[in-house]
């Protein structure tokens, strides 16, 4: 399975590392900007993500990720601003290494960044 939608509503996501190029290295060990099949070229972005509690609650440890987007997010999503992906997705993944070991994990990708709305209301709140 590939692209599996996620909601991450219930997180709070804050931007580590500004939106960049993408870069991979070609042929001759040179970085380049990655690109799709279609020559769009993609971007990387580093998120904290921390999930939402109530109020009295106390949160568990976040996580910091990296999100591919599929599109140039534009400017405004600087280190500690608060942001929401747009069609969030995630990919499993396994690489075998030449010693015989396996990596294994999940990829972040979203077509985009948004600012943060408001805090969704919890269940039982209106």
């Amino acid at each position: 399975m590939r692209d599996i939608p996620v909601v991450l509503d219930g997180y709070k996501l804050t931007v580590v590392e500004p939106p960049a190029p993408k870069m991979r290295e070609d042929a001759n060990g040179n970085l380049v900007p990655a690109t799709t099949r279609d020559g769009v070229t993609q971007f990387v972005v580093s998120l904290f993500a921390k999930l939402r509690t109530a109020p009295g609650q106390r949160a568990p440890k976040g996580e910091e990720i990296k999100v591919t987007l599929e599109t140039d997010p534009g400017d405004g999503f600087g280190e500690d601003v608060r942001v929401a992906l747009v069609s969030p997705r995630i990919n499993a993944y396994q690489i075998d290494n030449a010693d015989g070991r396996s990596i294994s994990g999940i990829s972040f990708k979203a077509v985009g960044l948004a600012p943060a709305g408001p805090a969704p209301a919890s269940r039982g709140e209106k």
